[in-house]
């Protein structure tokens, strides 16, 4: 078992539609039918072409409206961002142990929920009992590992926005945004599927990864709160970037879109609740 598994095997069943595999340092990573590499995505070319005519495929089956090129990019790099995010974000927010993963090292099989990942080094803190593994990188406290954790995704998903972002019209600081979305909202709902106060502690660690002045992220968690009729108080955030599902359905936008009004969010958040 890796350093990395258990955390991993948690993930799968708090998000049954996501699981890891890490090969054998012998066995290459998987480049047959149905996979595609992150380093494949970020050069832009064929492997691209052929994720994102899946994306394109599902919004006009499920919604009968053919999408723009730059939503349909949204779209895919929102459904590899989302999962990726979460390689990085579970293993510290279970384990305090933070994986590099550059792009050539993880590879995506959508239709089967599957990720294969080949770890290089990870972060810890002086205290965890893989400290003294190979591969093992100390440091010194808890802000530190904070560090490590925005400098790891940075550093896998900044090739991929190179592969996406001229098909999506939108600057660096938008692009950022919607990792930064990624990384919290993916947390969050893994926190929530836990259980057990993994949500309202997985609030509490995203605010204190994404404070909000922390580049190349854009703006912070940005948790609020809101009172139903009940009193009950019911957590939100507001997105640094649009989905742009509204291009798709204008009558029906995300919760944590800036478009949603709080008095919409409340009544939705009250439904979901009760």
């Amino acid at each position: 078992m890796t350093v990395l598994a258990a955390a991993y095997a948690r993930l799968s069943l708090a998000y049954p539609g996501l699981r890891v595999e890490e090969p054998g340092p012998e066995e290459p990573s998987p480049r047959c039918a149905g996979w595609v590499g992150a380093d494949e995505l970020a050069a832009g070319g064929p492997a691209l072409d052929a994720f994102l005519d899946w994306d394109e495929a599902q919004i006009l089956r499920d919604h009968g409206r053919r999408p723009r090129p730059d939503v349909v990019a949204g779209f895919g790099l929102h459904r590899y961002a989302w999962p990726a995010c979460l390689l990085v974000t579970v293993p510290w927010f279970l384990a305090r142990r933070v994986p590099r993963l550059p792009a050539a090292d993880v590879s995506f099989h959508r239709a089967r929920g599957l990720m294969a990942i080949r770890p290089g080094t990870f972060a810890c803190l002086p205290d965890d009992p893989a400290a003294t593994l190979p591969g093992a990188r100390v440091v010194p406290d808890e802000e530190a590992l904070r560090a490590e954790v925005r400098s790891a995704v940075a550093e896998h998903l900044g090739p991929v926005l190179e592969g996406f972002g001229p098909r999506m019209r939108r600057g660096r600081r938008a692009l950022w945004g919607m990792v930064t979305d990624e990384v919290v909202e993916g947390l969050w709902y893994v926190g929530h599927q836990l259980g057990g106060g993994e949500e309202a502690r997985a609030r509490r660690e995203s605010e204190l990864l994404l404070p909000g002045s922390t580049a190349p992220y854009t703006g912070g968690a940005g948790f609020r709160t809101l009172a139903g009729p009940d009193g009950r108080e019911h957590p939100t955030r507001d997105r640094a970037a649009c989905c742009l599902f509204y291009t798709i359905r204008p009558e029906d936008t995300c919760v944590t879109c800036p478009r949603t009004g709080d008095a919409d969010r409340i009544s939705r958040l009250t439904a979901a609740a009760g």
